[in-house]
């Protein structure tokens, strides 16, 4: 319903607003006046009068001002008609409804910008018959419409007091208007008035005012009515429903913030609150940190955030632990390196026996370091097998440069976010696990060793290794970018040294990026000198002997590798060390003694038989059985290469789990013997008429590689000819149809096997001659090497 007050405003336009008649009867009194026979017609544009209601309007347009003070000049009498569509400036007959009101005009104002008010009052309906002039203004001849008396039926007055209840509801649910307009609808008693009263107030569209107007029949006005009010009730209600709840949530508000600020003046009482205390010490840590312009920006506005948040929002924690990295991280801060070169050496060579190339490497890099004060880190990958000491030389280095040390495992790594962290609006979000590592090392220039890098993973979850790309490229690294963090860190101070047992696992992207350095199994020789040196005092300390007269003699430690370990490194030994330790406390607890030298007999006693005899290649072979040499991911190893004839069709069997390469290397070999049997004195037929079945034991291991080549020829031709191949040779190279010999890998490892094996000679391509000149040559004392370019020249020297 529409807001009972007067507001005139003088508008290019009829402008309205229904008010309460002074006495609800003046409009019967219209039966005693005499209606001319032409009125003047006012069109209207935004309302419908109804018969007893007052209207205050703005007239505007020159022909209704002059319609209008005519008619006050006169009788005041007027008709009113509503216009069809409001928006029309200048209506014609056609734009006019058929059905008004006849208006007195109880009051014309002159406002003073030239406009005039007036005050109507409708008095009764009427039903336009002709318009007789248009000029100045609209005139009509019209016929008055009877008003039908409101029936004193029971229905009908219920209908009436159902309009009155609707109505005051509406009224209270309306803030706009006033309380005062429900008093006067209870005083209000005319049914006919009081519908037209309320009809003229609702809040509808023109066309259902003019509806109610038009019935003659006032039970048919009031059920109109009624429908009316029924559909402005429920807006109403809606209405008023989105208000309250809206209302509520802002009251919750303000309670909210009413009860954090006494929350806030409780712990200001107490000292202050707590969240408050951290932030301050946040920022005041904040200040002694020599970090970039960027770090301290982002660190900034971190600390504006949490102060505009409240602590009890997800948001809080997510962006205190993102400044509690910060602060936490060394940024430019470095350990101070040692210069002293020799006293690096001194530290290198106490912690690791051999390893020249590795310790001259690390001494280099100090050296350059001490002239020039600033230098990038190398990125170090340390190749080898395991058990040699790859990790704790990484360990050895940091105390040799005075740099702290931090190892970062790779293997079974899947997850790239272990590299560059998460992001840090992810539940559970970390940095990654370099920069936890300088976090806890308190150091951005530590000796950081990535172990087991060839043994990365890489599935649906990303590939790490890709990600470590960045963090090894010492072009890269110093603007090294972690997702957590979310802004750049420099790692280029970092030492880098990688492990690996298998260099053909590492992406060739990233092991272009590493300085590889091969570290080779350990001789005999240097495994007497790793024992003597770490493995045994540490087993002596670890037993609870360290104070005891108890040593193991150089003789004994050399029976122990020979006879009870088959390995590069000295893991094996370790164990077995530990188990003579074990027996020899468990003997001094039960006698109380102990014996101050350990025997051969007591070896054996402890540790069981020999696992391991060199007997086997001391007995004489048969013809047709070869000793090859090959490497494996753990060492060098001797691998046997047996070769039978049978009758049969010229046919030729492999056996022993052997891989495509080593298949065509028998294939290869064969061919060349077929080639060449007149040289060799040879029967062609042979290789019509005769299988030859090639076995290399042991048969559950896989085998593969060309170095097995000239093994395999050599094991045929012995077959074949019947002659026994040399006692105690070993022999390793690839072959070519041609009859050359080509060099092969692991040179060292497989030299050193052979030796731990027991055999005196081995047969080489000549170009690997320069891997034998880098071995120790007290290491190989004993061996005889024969460097050949021809497969003549190794049937030659094999064959007895």
């Amino acid at each position: 319903m529409k807001e009972s007050n007067f507001l005139l405003r003088a508008e290019d336009e009829l402008d309205f607003m229904p008010i309460i008649p002074l006495n609800e009867s003046d409009n019967e009194s219209l039966n005693d006046v005499e209606i001319p026979n032409e009125l003047p017609v006012l069109p209207l544009r935004n309302t419908v009068l109804f018969p007893g209601v007052v209207l205050p309007i703005t007239v505007g347009r020159d022909k209704s001002i002059k319609a209008v003070n005519d008619a006050y000049k006169a009788d005041k009498l007027i008709g009113v008609l509503a216009q069809k569509d409001s928006t029309i400036e200048d209506p014609t007959v056609s734009d006019l409804v058929d059905i008004g009101t006849i208006a007195k005009i109880v009051k014309l104002i002159k406002m003073p910008d030239g406009g005039t008010t007036v005050i109507i009052q409708g008095k009764r309906r009427f039903k336009l018959s002709a318009i007789t002039t248009d000029d100045p203004y609209f005139k009509a001849q019209v016929e008055l419409l009877k008003e039908e008396e409101a029936p004193k039926e029971q229905d009908f007055e219920a209908y009436i007091s159902n309009i009155k209840d609707i109505a005051t509801q509406i009224i209270q649910l309306s803030p706009n208007i006033p309380s005062e307009a429900g008093i006067i609808l209870k005083n209000i008693e005319n049914p006919s008035f009081l519908i037209h009263f309320i009809s003229s107030n609702l809040n509808a569209e023109l066309n259902d005012k003019q509806k109610v107007l038009e019935l003659n029949h006032i039970k048919a006005r009031a059920d109109l009515l009624m429908q009316l009010l029924q559909r402005e009730l429920q807006f109403a209600e809606l209405k008023n429903k989105l208000t309250n709840k809206t209302k509520t949530e802002l009251d919750k508000q303000q309670r909210e913030y009413f009860l954090q600020q006494q929350l806030k003046s409780i712990k200001d009482e107490l000292g202050g609150d707590t969240n408050e205390r951290e932030l301050k010490e946040m920022q005041k840590k904040a200040e002694n940190k020599k970090w970039p312009a960027a770090a301290k920006e982002s660190f900034k506005k971190g600390i504006e955030k949490l102060e505009r948040m409240h602590p009890s929002t997800p948001d809080y924690s997510v962006v205190y632990n993102h400044l509690d990295l910060m602060l936490d991280l060394p940024w430019n801060e470095y350990t101070e390196d040692l210069y002293d070169l020799k006293k690096a050496k001194k530290i290198l060579d106490h912690d690791h026996y051999g390893m020249q190339k590795v310790k001259e490497r690390i001494l280099e890099y100090l050296a350059v370091l001490k002239l020039k004060g600033d230098m990038k880190s190398p990125i170090l990958c340390f190749v080898g097998p395991p058990g040699i000491g790859k990790t704790s030389l990484g360990k050895s280095i940091a105390n040799a440069i005075g740099r702290k040390y931090v190892r970062f495992s790779l293997g079974g790594l899947h997850d790239e976010s272990e590299i560059r962290g998460h992001r840090k609006t992810y539940i559970g979000a970390m940095p990654g696990r370099i920069l936890q590592s300088l976090r806890k090392v308190k150091s951005s220039n530590p000796v950081m060793i990535l172990d087991e890098i060839d043994k990365v993973g890489s599935d649906f979850r990303g590939d790490p290794s890709s990600a470590l790309l960045e963090v090894l490229d010492p072009e890269q690294n110093h603007t090294f970018y972690d997702n957590y963090l979310e802004l750049e860190y420099d790692l280029s101070k970092v030492l880098f040294v990688a492990t690996a047992n298998d260099i053909n696992h590492i992406q060739p992207a990233l092991r272009d990026r590493l300085e590889i350095i091969d570290l080779s199994g350990y001789a005999i020789e240097e495994k007497v000198e790793i024992a003597k040196r770490h493995l045994v005092p540490k087993q002596k300390e670890a037993h609870g002997l360290k104070n005891m007269n108890f040593r193991i003699s150089d003789k004994i430690l050399d029976k122990i590798i020979q006879e009870y370990t088959r390995e590069s490194g000295v893991r094996e030994l370790d164990r077995q060390l530990a188990s003579i330790m074990r027996y020899e406390a468990k003997d001094y607890a039960i006698k109380e003694k102990i014996k101050p030298t350990l025997s051969s007999h007591d070896v054996e006693k402890i540790l069981g038989k020999s696992r391991y005899s060199n007997d086997i290649y001391k007995v004489a072979n048969m013809p047709g059985v070869a000793v090859g040499l090959a490497w494996t991911y753990v060492g060098g190893d001797i691998l046997f290469v047996e070769t039978s004839l049978s009758d049969g069709k010229g046919e030729l069997k492999l056996t022993g789990n052997l891989g495509n390469v080593m298949k065509e290397s028998a294939s290869t070999a064969l061919t060349y013997l077929q080639s060449n049997a007149k040289k060799y004195d040879i029967d062609p037929e042979i290789f019509s008429k005769k299988t030859i079945h090639i076995h290399v034991p042991e048969g559950a291991v896989p085998k593969d590689g060309p170095s097995a080549g000239i093994t395999m020829m050599s094991s045929i031709a012995s077959a074949i000819t019947g002659k026994r191949i040399k006692p105690y040779l070993a022999m390793t190279g690839e072959i070519t149809l041609r009859g050359q010999v080509l060099p092969v890998g692991g040179i060292k490892e497989k030299v050193l096997a052979a030796k731990r094996a027991g055999l005196k000679e081995i047969i080489l391509c000549w170009q690997n001659e320069k891997d034998i000149q880098e071995i120790d040559s007290t290491f190989i004392k004993g061996l005889k090497f024969h460097y050949v370019k021809t497969m003549q020249q190794v049937i030659e020297l094999a064959l007895v």
